[in-house]
């Protein structure tokens, strides 16, 4: 039987050390991974091995060459373009053709019993079997659900946390037939989880999962690669370490000479031929790799060093990676998480900070202090992207040099010449960032048109008219020391999650595109643009009756922008309305949960005593709007939800509506009751936008003050549900109270449980199993919904150390019931 080693990924997370080295190369304890895994197939009986290669090729057929050091048979198929996973495959299908083979990543560190896996397939008699093992963290692996004869059941490649329902995951060791190549295009980039198996499963070709016990990590990044040093060393993964135990933990390769003053607190590795002079420390999970020289006085812990490594007096390495035939200088310090690329110096006293890269062939002055990448790429953020763009605290986590960096990174993904619209709100920061934002741009060849202070959705519209895209700065709602940069696509919505991922990459790389001084973009201040707003508004929302209603509204535009679109659209509406609250207040650019909750009983106040026919109340940048109804009282964001879509559907009465699947389902008896539909998103925004933009869609809504009013405008806007309420009113001539009473109660309940990140997949994979023979609804996080029809959603959230619940029933007490039984599921999984 032969095996397939995969070999010829780039390993782009893993640079700067796979800049000039594939990643199958990179050593662990002093080997390369590549080589711990052939040693794997040979313990196995898999002497005769296809290694697929592609980048970096011939570095991997010189280090290797026949297999002949190793005791084994090596042939190669060589990829001209990348092919995926299977089409790599495909490509040695001559060698592989005649018995059933198996597949195994070259930079994957495992320990797994293949011999087993052979048997487990051969005695299912399938056409694939997976090899599955279960990781804390799932999000970067595809995620597997087998039946209890070990038959697959539901793949899903690289999840997000709402969409989570196991932590049982997709190694990428396959045992396969030949048939399963008659389902792989030749020359072309097919994926096996991606393409083959959802195919197979579709024919109903056995595919089954082998859960493999063992060690298995996926060295895809700084941290895993670090981090399998330190499970080699305290043996927690069986492969064969070459040297010598001379103390427990302590090991020591052929040819080291280590001076007997120096300390070594293992477990950790010296190469062959390094040399430890005295008063040295070297502390745990530290490898050394060969013909290092460590000077006296050097203090290394969780370093991995590679080979040819010179090392000065009284250097200092914490958690850091140090390239091939680099040098350390003299009383060089280098923090947790920094790499240091292939030959490169780093100068005396120099202080490299943790998570800087230095790409190889750089040289670091002397006494020079790093703290952001040299030349090429730096480290990407795990969570670039929030709910609310790129967020964090000013001039703290949001610098004018990270602005720079991500409007540079942005403007790369673009191409040269094309248009960005700029905006912000009334901030002091968000001004400052901006003009940083949009020098950036300039020398990137993009040309800018900048917008100043508008509100959001205007900001949205304007790039939305013949932009590439646009950037808004904003103080983040409800914390006035922090700002979110957005970032929009050309339809003036927010990036979708593959445009995110785009950006995320360039802005790690820092790969950014700089102009020639002729090709430096052009900045310009369009005019007229609240007159274009509300005019491009009023023509596509219905406003009939409005004018003959005599309606009387009070309006608080909490001293933000939206205080600027006022005045012109009040004045074309022709509506008797009063504005309190219109000036700008640069001290308060936006407003915590108490003084919004203050502003609206005071606005309550001045309806009933003005009596007005409602009152709305703006956030500070125009998206989101409250209400309160004739009797001052205040619609809650959930309930004005339902009220909306009461006076949307009754108009209409067909369409569909987009609401996330967090909303009570007394929303689905209304709709239902006027004809229409509900068509349920995640939680995401911009999947809302996504059913917004649908044709049959007629409204859309989060249930937080955001509102979607389709025939306008695909995203939250203030404006346009403020202009839709007036007119739905209007036509009606129903009260908001009148509305509110006929529709039933709801009786939604939210917690939130603190869930380390390290047991999320566990979380979601014991809440399906918990669920039993009820529905479940994936379409974020897990929803089960019980026989009566009581629900409860539990979903991971992507950016903190927390899972979400909801639940709904007939009543409060059996909402609370729900929850609690939930809640002890979710929290028993983290004991």
């Amino acid at each position: 039987m032969k095996a397939v080693v995969m070999a010829g990924g780039e390993g782009t997370r893993l640079r700067p050390m796979t800049s000039s080295m594939p990643k199958p190369l990179l050593p662990v304890a002093n080997r390369p991974i590549m080589e711990h895994v052939l040693r794997l197939l040979k313990r196995h009986g898999l002497n005769e091995t296809v290694v697929t290669v592609q980048f970096l090729a011939s570095l991997v057929k010189n280090y290797f060459g026949d297999g002949e050091e190793l005791g084994m048979e090596l042939t190669y198929a060589n990829e001209e373009k990348p092919l995926g996973t299977a089409g790599s495959v495909k490509n040695a299908e001559e060698a592989l053709k005649d018995d059933t083979f198996l597949v195994i990543s070259g930079d994957a560190l495992t320990d797994f019993d293949l011999t087993d896996l052979i048997a487990f397939h051969k005695a299912k008699g399938g056409l694939v079997t997976v090899c599955l093992t279960r990781v804390p963290n799932p999000l970067e692996f595809g995620i597997t659900i087998v039946d209890e004869e070990g038959q697959v059941e539901r793949f899903l490649e690289k999840p997000t946390w709402g969409q989570v329902f196991s932590d049982t995951v997709n190694t990428g060791i396959y045992v396969m037939e030949p048939e399963v190549f008659d389902y792989v295009q030749a020359d072309t980039s097919v994926d096996w989880s991606g393409d083959v198996f959802p195919q197979l499963m579709k024919e109903g070709k056995p595919i089954y999962g082998y859960i493999a016990e063992g060690y298995w990590e996926d060295v895809g990044t700084h941290e895993s690669y670090v981090k399998a040093q330190a499970d080699v060393l305290e043996r927690k993964v069986d492969v064969e370490l070459d040297g010598f135990e001379i103390s427990p933990g302590v090991w020591v390769a052929e040819g080291a000479e280590v001076h007997p003053d120096a300390v070594l607190r293992g477990p950790l590795y010296i190469g062959d031929y390094a040399k430890i002079e005295a008063d040295v420390e070297i502390r745990e999970h530290t490898v050394v790799g060969s013909n290092v020289v460590v000077k006296s006085g050097a203090f290394l812990h969780r370093a991995v060093v590679h080979d040819n490594v010179y090392i000065g007096q009284h250097s200092n390495l914490r958690g850091c990676v140090i390239g091939k035939n680099t040098d350390i200088m003299r009383a060089a310090r280098i923090e947790d998480g920094a790499v240091i690329g292939d030959e490169c110096l780093v100068g005396e006293e120099s202080i490299i900070q943790g998570n800087v890269r230095v790409y190889p062939f750089k040289t670091i002055e002397a006494g020079a202090f790093v703290n952001t990448s040299v030349i090429w790429e730096s480290r990407g953020q795990a969570h670039l992207f929030g709910a609310r763009g790129v967020s964090g605290i000013l001039n703290v986590e949001i610098t004018p040099e990270l602005a720079v960096r991500l409007a540079g990174a942005y403007a790369t993904t673009l191409k040269k010449g094309a248009t960005v619209t700029t905006a912000r709100d009334h901030s002091r920061g968000a001004r400052a960032l901006k003009r940083a934002v949009i020098s950036a741009l300039q020398t990137s060849a993009i040309d800018v048109r900048d917008l100043e202070n508008v509100p959001l959705p205007v900001a949205r519209q304007q790039t939305a008219r013949g932009s590439a895209g646009g950037i808004m700065i904003r103080t983040s709602p409800g914390v006035p020391d922090s700002v979110d940069i957005m970032f929009f696509d050309e339809r003036g919505a927010d990036l979708s999650q593959a445009l995110q991922r785009k950006l995320d990459r360039v802005y790690a790389r820092q790969e950014y595109r700089r102009a020639f001084p002729g090709e430096i973009g052009d900045l310009h201040f369009p005019s007229s643009v609240f007159d274009s707003y509300t005019g491009s508004l009023l023509r596509n929302v219905d406003t009939t009756g409005i004018a003959d209603a005599n309606l009387k509204v009070v309006v608080d535009a909490s001293n933000g922008s939206a205080g600027l679109v006022l005045p012109s659209l009040l004045g074309r509406l022709g509506v008797d309305a009063l504005t309190i609250n219109p000036g700008l207040d640069e001290s308060r650019p936006t407003e915590t949960a108490e003084s919004r909750r203050a502003g609206l009983v005071r606005l309550g106040e001045i309806v009933s005593s003005a009596r007005a026919a409602f009152g709305v109340r703006f956030d500070p940048v125009g998206e989101r709007l409250s209400l309160v109804d004739e009797l001052g009282r205040i619609i809650e964001d959930d309930r004005a939800l339902l009220v909306m879509l009461d006076l949307v559907a009754a108009e209409r009465r067909s369409g569909r509506v987009a609401l996330p699947v967090t909303t009570t389902r007394v929303a689905e008896q209304v709709a239902a009751y006027h004809g229409t539909q509900v068509e349920w998103t995640t939680t995401s925004p911009d999947d809302l936008t996504r059913v917004g933009r649908e044709e049959s869609t007629i409204f859309g809504g989060d249930g937080r003050g955001g509102f979607i009013v389709p025939e306008f405008s695909s995203v939250f806007d203030g404006s346009a549900a403020f202009v839709r309420l007036l007119a739905l009113v209007a036509r009606t001539q129903l009260t908001l109270s009148q509305i509110d009473a006929r529709i039933p109660r709801a009786h939604v309940l939210r917690r939130d449980l603190a869930t380390p990140w390290a047991v999320k997949g566990l979380v979601m994979r014991r809440v399906v199993e918990a669920a039993g023979d009820r529905e479940v609804d994936t379409t974020d996080g897990v929803r089960v919904v019980e026989a009566d029809g009581r629900w409860v959603m539990v979903l991971p959230d992507p950016a903190e150390a927390v899972t979400h619940l909801w639940a709904e029933g007939p009543d409060d007490a059996s909402s609370q019931a729900l929850l609690d039984e939930w809640s002890a599921i979710v929290d028993s999984a983290g004991d």
